[in-house]
C-alpha cells in the first residue's frame, strides 16, 4: 500500500493536524522535519518538538550551516509504530499552527517527499483492513463526527467500541450451535442417536429470531435519533401551524397569512433542542403542512393527502386548533406521541411565543430513552441485512416446524450466518460497497 497524508483537522482553528500513514510514514516525514533527533529515532507514542523544512527555497534559514533550508512551521510530531495505531501501519500526526495556508504547505511538502494524498474515508479503510475495527465500528467512526446531540453521540459511541459485534457475536454463536446439531443429525442419521430433538431447535431458533427481530425493530428510533425526529404539525387552517413552525426554527420559514390555503405542500427544517440543565437533547424534524379541510381544489387536495401521510410517518403529532375549531381527524398509530395544543387562547399563542417553553418540555419528554448499552440500529445498511437474516432464519423456523430435511434447513442457517456478517465485514463484500461505504467520511479520517 502506498503511503497517503492528509489535513484531519478542520482549518481555521488555533492547531491543526497532518496526518501521514503507511511504510514509509516516517521516512516521509523525516525527510521535511528538523528536530533534536530523526523522527527514525524516536521512541513510539513520543511527541517530539522540531520544524517543518523545505529544502527547495532559500532563506530565512534556520542556521548558518543550512543557509538554503526555509522553515515553514515550528512543530510537535508524534510516532506512531505499526500495529499499534489508528490504521494498524506506521503513522505520524504533525500538529501545526491553524493557518489554511501552512497546512497545505505542509500537505504539499509531504506529497514531494513522497506521500499520495488520502482519498476520503482511507485512514479509516484501513484500519478496518489491518483489522484494527470491523465494518460497522468503522461506520460508526463518521456517525460520531456527525453526531448532533446526546442520543446520537452515545449511540456512536456504543457502536464504536463494539456493541453491535458483540451483539452478532452472540447471534452467531447461537446459529453456529443450531448449524452443529443439525449437521450431527445428519451425520448420525442412520446411527440410533440423537442429539437435539426438534423442539429443541425450534426453541433455539425462535430465540434467535427474536433477537434480530429486536435488532430490526430499533432501526426506527436509532435512525429518528440520528438524523432527526420527525414531528408534523398538523390542523384546519389558519389555526397558526406556520407561525408556530416559524417560532420553533426561530427564523421565518414559512409564509404566514390570513388566506386559507396558503400552506400547499410540507415545509420542513430540523432544530436542535436541549432540557435547560442539559439532560435530554434531541435534533428534531418539523414538518409543517397543509392545513386540513374539506376542499374542491385539486392543487390544495394534493397538499392535504401530504398531509396525512406527512401525519402517518412522523413519531410525533403537534395537533393543533384554536378556539371553536376542532382538531382534525386524523388516521394515527399507537406508538406515536401525540401533543395537543388549542392557539390563541391564555395558555398558548404561537405568535408571541407563549407557552413554547411548555412545548419544548413535552418535545423532549417524548424522546426514546437510550441507556448507556443500548444497541440501536442507525445505519440502512445494517437493517437491510437483518432484513435478510430474518427471513432466513424465518424459514428455518418453517421447515423446523414441517420436519423438512435437515441439509435444507443448514442451506439458511448459512445464509442467516452469511447476511449476519455482512454488517461487520465478515463476509465478502463486493469492492465497490467498500468504496461506496467509506469515500462518504470527510478526507483526512
Amino acid at each position: 500500500m502506498s503511503t497517503i497524508c492528509a489535513i484531519s483537522t478542520a482549518k481555521g482553528g488555533a492547531i491543526g493536524i497532518v496526518r501521514v500513514s503507511g511504510e514509509n510514514a516516517i521516512a516521509y516525514a523525516d525527510r521535511i522535519f528538523r528536530g533534536r533527533r530523526k523522527l527514525s529515532e524516536v521512541e513510539p507514542y513520543c511527541v517530539i518538538f522540531g520544524n517543518i523544512i523545505d529544502r527547495a527555497e532559500s532563506a530565512p534559514s534556520v542556521g548558518a550551516d543550512n543557509a538554503d533550508v526555509q522553515v515553514v512551521d515550528e512543530v510537535l510530531v508524534t510516532v506512531f509504530r505499526a500495529p499499534h495505531s489508528y490504521t494498524g501501519e506506521d503513522s505520524v500526526e504533525i500538529a501545526c499552527h491553524g493557518s489554511a495556508y501552512i497546512l497545505d504547505r505542509v500537505v504539499s511538502l509531504l506529497m514531494g517527499a513522497g506521500c499520495e494524498l488520502a482519498k476520503p474515508g482511507e485512514y479509516t479503510q484501513r484500519a478496518f483492513i489491518n483489522g484494527k475495527m470491523d465494518l460497522s465500528q468503522a461506520e460508526a467512526v463518521a456517525d460520531l463526527i456527525a453526531s448532533q446531540n446526546a442520543a446520537s453521540h452515545r449511540i456512536a459511541m456504543n457502536q464504536m467500541r463494539g456493541g453491535i459485534s458483540r451483539k452478532l457475536a452472540h447471534l452467531r454463536e447461537e446459529l453456529l450451535e443450531l448449524t452443529t446439531l443439525l449437521e450431527l443429525e445428519l451425520d448420525f442419521s442412520e446411527e440410533d442417536v440423537e442429539f437435539a430433538d426438534r423442539k429443541r431447535l425450534i426453541s433455539l431458533a425462535e430465540e434467535i429470531q427474536t433477537e434480530i427481530a429486536k435488532l430490526r425493530n430499533s432501526f426506527h428510533a436509532g435512525n429518528a435519533l440520528k438524523n432527526g425526529i420527525p414531528v408534523a404539525i398538523i390542523g384546519a387552517p389558519n389555526v397558526g401551524k406556520s407561525t408556530l413552525l416559524n417560532q420553533l426554527l426561530q427564523e421565518e420559514k414559512a409564509i404566514v397569512s390570513d388566506v386559507q390555503g396558503t400552506t400547499r405542500d410540507t415545509i420542513e427544517d430540523t432544530f436542535y433542542l436541549s432540557a435547560p440543565d442539559g439532560s435530554r437533547s434531541a435534533l428534531f424534524r418539523f414538518i409543517d403542512t397543509a392545513g386540513i379541510r374539506h376542499t374542491e381544489d385539486k392543487v390544495e387536495r394534493l397538499g392535504i393527502d401530504r398531509s396525512i401521510r406527512a401525519a402517518q410517518q412522523a413519531d410525533i403529532i403537534i395537533l393543533m386548533n384554536e378556539p371553536g375549531v376542532p382538531y382534525p381527524d386524523i388516521p394515527t398509530r399507537s406508538d406515536q406521541t401525540i401533543i395537543r395544543i388549542t392557539n390563541k387562547t391564555s395558555d398558548f399563542q404561537a405568535i408571541n411565543g407563549l407557552g413554547i417553553d411548555q412545548l419544548h418540555a413535552k418535545l423532549l419528554a417524548a424522546i426514546p430513552n437510550v441507556e448507556e448499552h443500548d444497541v440501536l440500529i442507525t445505519n440502512l445498511r445494517h437493517k437491510q441485512s437483518l432484513d435478510l437474516a430474518a427471513t432466513d432464519i424465518h424459514r428455518t423456523l418453517l421447515s423446523l416446524r414441517h420436519n423438512i430435511p435437515g441439509d435444507l434447513i443448514s442451506e439458511d442457517l448459512r445464509l442467516c450466518l452469511t447476511h449476519l456478517a455482512e454488517i461487520i465485514g465478515g463476509a465478502i463484500l463486493p469492492q465497490e460497497v467498500l468504496s461506496n461505504l467509506f469515500s462518504r467520511f470527510c478526507i483526512g479520517k
